[in-house]
Parts: structure tokens; C-alpha cells; sequence
């Protein structure tokens, strides 16, 4: 099964509804890795080490950040921008199926945007 970070500004309601699908989820969001002030790329590094996909709402400096990482060499665990204008339970269903049916290699240096 897939592991997340979830950012700082992500929607805790869609956090919620993913929990009571899965409640074996491996999570950690950035606040309970004290990641909660950390740059973008501090973020996109300390996912790749834990090897955790990392969900957010930021697409405007997020995929850059990622993009630039992977050009100069580094390698991400992967980014997935959830728009915050998108219904709630159809984020929540397709979170489930890319935590249930991926893993880590799936998603090795990969930026994507919902919907898939």
C-alpha cells in the first residue's frame, strides 16, 4: 500500500473521508513530522527518504519545485496536486484507489494532478 505525506494546507475533510475507507492508511501529515514550516523542496526530500508520495493543494510553486529537483538529479517519491475546486468524495475515491492499487515505484519522479 501506498504511503502519503499529506502537506500542511491539505483539506483535512478529505483526510478524514480516506481514513474511514482505509483504516490501515500510512500517513503522516506535515505537522506530525514537524515539517509544518518547511520550504517545498525540504518537503519533496523528506518524502523521497521516507518514501512517501506526497499530497497536496499547492500547484503553483509545488510542481516546480519537484520538476527542478528532478532535472538537477534528485529523485522524488512523487507529487500528486489535488485542486481544491473538486468535489470532496470523488478526491477521496480516486486517493483510494492510488493508495490501494500503486506503490512507491509507481510513483517514483512522478507529478500528477487530480483528476488522474
Amino acid at each position: 500500500m501506498l504511503r502519503l505525506l499529506i502537506d500542511q494546507d491539505f483539506d483535512q475533510d478529505i483526510l478524514r473521508g480516506l481514513l474511514r475507507r482505509i483504516s490501515e492508511l500510512d500517513f503522516i501529515t506535515a505537522y506530525q513530522g514537524g515539517l509544518s514550516t518547511a520550504t517545498d523542496p525540504a518537503l519533496l526530500a523528506w518524502a523521497a527518504q521516507e518514501k512517501r508520495l506526497l499530497v497536496t493543494h499547492d500547484w503553483r510553486t509545488m510542481p516546480s519545485h519537484a520538476a527542478t529537483l528532478i532535472a538537477a538529479g534528485e529523485s522524488i517519491a512523487g507529487l500528486l496536486v489535488v485542486p481544491r475546486r473538486l468535489p470532496i468524495n470523488l478526491v477521496i475515491d480516486e486517493l483510494e484507489l492510488i493508495v490501494i492499487c500503486s506503490d512507491e515505484a509507481d510513483w517514483q519522479n512522478i507529478i500528477k494532478r487530480l483528476p488522474l
